[in-house]
């Protein structure tokens, strides 16, 4: 009987299957990202296994949250500076040369 006790103490593991069911998204991705450790996992002889803290701990990782916004003024806004010329100097008006297929021809 004690066997059998220590059987239910051992955490349910869920397949990779099953946790790309619960994300939403395909098998592969999920073997993918357990591969390249980006995901918690056990590793098995029967392949990627996740208990129910890994699936948890995974929706946490995949979580985006809103970032704060001040109601201030932005911090850094970029703006752009026009450089002012001199009173006198000319302006120089810039052109576009011609395609090289059109300089070639003539």
């Amino acid at each position: 009987m004690a066997s059998r006790q220590t059987l239910h103490d051992l955490p349910q593991l869920y397949s990779a299957a099953e946790v790309a069911t619960a994300l939403d998204c395909s098998e592969w991705w999920v073997k993918e990202q357990a591969r390249r450790r980006r995901i918690p996992f056990i590793k098995s002889g029967s392949g990627y296994r996740f208990t129910k803290e890994h699936v948890q701990e995974i929706f946490n990782i995949l979580e985006q949250r809103p970032q704060e916004t001040s109601t201030q003024f932005p911090e850094a806004v970029a703006t752009r500076r026009r450089v002012r010329t001199q009173a006198g100097t000319p302006v120089v008006q810039l052109r576009a040369r011609p395609p090289r297929r059109a300089r070639n021809v003539a």
